[in-house]
């Protein structure tokens, strides 16, 4: 979710004040600071004054970085025993290596969190378990929906209204037909972002991806959801379909808001981005509606307590708070960060959520139903460190400078040797 990706001097210069703040516990006339770390912006800001109006004993920090630094600096402040945050937000494909490493966190089942399991959904639940354990809580979910640009639907003779673009799609193979097409009539503009996006897409709609979720054994060179992924994405490439522009970085925000593609897998969260990449010119545009073959999950987080912490059950109560329905609700409001709890995404004021940029989409129901299809998707021990192989891999199909096969077997190849050395 939000992976905003910087290097370096940042991350030292956070390892280094994440060490001050641990010895800064308390506030000056008696009030306990909690800091609350992210990677990227979660929204939580109005949520921290009106949780400070609530509790006026508590003071609420943030703490922002990008997604690979904070990530980072957690898994090296566990290590050394000092150094994270009262309350972290883990991603789901860290949880993982979390688990390995439960003894550094609190169980929140000790404060009563087993109490909260119906809120949600109950693969998101499941995410946020080390065995008997609750590692964490869930904050949002990344539901799966497909953007699109009307105006170069349009320009190719293509429909335009969502729900007749969602009948050109029901599979991946009806979205490539429709990528040749779209092709054929507009030779100014790509289909899609890149073949990454759709890459992920794919895979994350599986209950299966690169480990098998019996033993955590690998499979990304034997699932044939993980191959089938990689020749649906890379075809696109191949026939020039994408506009090669890798996702978050500054060539795909000049894309996006020079309209050099017309479509880009967006899970909820990316709604915001686009919006921002866009800028006014885009305003009703852009539109939204299902992605091929349902459902799919891309994303999506978990409201950690660090062990090292001095005030465990206040940190437990801030990442109750901020998870509860009314504030989950109030996000996805304000910031379309979707819900991970189907009494919120169900919720009448969710459903009939619209957003006049996207042209008044109905965007609390098409996430709403996208969502109602997700399968739990197994994230191995290893994900994180074999996953970019293969967008790797996808790259190099994508400026010509491997066929196919030569990249899937050195994906393979790199994902092997990677394994092979602890993580």
């Amino acid at each position: 979710m939000r992976q905003r990706r910087t290097t370096g001097l940042i991350t030292a210069l956070w390892t280094v004040l994440a060490i001050v703040l641990a010895g800064c516990a308390d506030t000056g006339g008696g009030r306990v600071e909690i800091v609350v770390a992210t990677f990227g912006e979660f929204g939580y800001e109005p949520l921290f004054t009106e949780y400070e109006r609530l509790h006026p004993d508590i003071h609420l920090v943030g703490r922002v970085s990008d997604f690979d630094s904070h990530h980072r600096d957690l898994i090296t402040a566990l290590a050394v025993g000092r150094g994270a945050a009262d309350v972290v937000a883990v991603e789901e494909q860290y949880l993982p290596r979390m688990r390995q490493v439960k003894d550094k966190f609190v169980d929140l089942a000790t404060y009563g969190a087993g109490d909260l399991r119906p809120q949600w959904a109950p693969w998101k639940w499941e995410q946020g378990l080390a065995g008997p354990t609750v590692l964490g809580l869930g904050t949002d979910m990344g539901g799966l929906a497909m953007c699109y640009r009307r105006d170069l639907f349009a320009a190719a003779g293509l429909p335009t209204d969502r729900d007749e673009v969602a009948k050109l799609w029901p599979t991946w193979d009806g979205y490539a037909a429709t990528a040749d097409r779209f092709a054929e009539r507009s030779p100014g503009a790509k289909f899609v972002d890149s073949a990454g996006t759709i890459y992920t897409a794919i895979v994350n709609q599986g209950e299966q991806n690169y480990f098998a979720k019996a033993d955590d054994s690998f499979i990304g060179d034997t699932n044939p959801r993980i191959r089938r992924a990689f020749d649906v994405a890379a075809g696109l490439a191949t026939r020039k379909r994408t506009a090669g522009v890798t996702t978050f970085t500054q060539p795909w925000n000049v894309a996006i808001n020079q309209g050099a593609f017309a479509t880009i897998t967006c899970p909820a969260w990316m709604l915001a981005q686009i919006k921002q990449s866009g800028g006014a010119a885009g305003t009703g545009n852009w539109d939204v509606t299902s992605i091929p073959e349902g459902g799919g999950n891309w994303g999506g987080s978990f409201l950690t307590v660090p062990a090292q912490g001095a005030h465990p059950r206040e940190a437990y109560e801030v990442a109750r708070w901020l998870t509860a329905p009314e504030q989950q609700k109030a996000l996805f409001l304000h910031d379309a960060i979707l819900p991970s709890e189907p009494a919120v995404y169900h919720d009448p004021a969710v459903l009939g959520h619209t957003d006049p940029y996207f042209a008044d989409a109905p965007v609390g129901r098409i996430f709403a139903a996208s969502s109602d299809q997700v399968r739990p998707n197994y994230r191995g021990l290893r994900d994180a460190d074999v996953r970019p192989k293969f967008g790797l891999a996808l790259g190099r199909v994508e400026d010509g400078t491997q066929s196919v096969d030569a990249a899937w077997e050195q994906a393979v190849r790199e994902a092997r040797e990677t394994l092979r050395w602890p993580g």
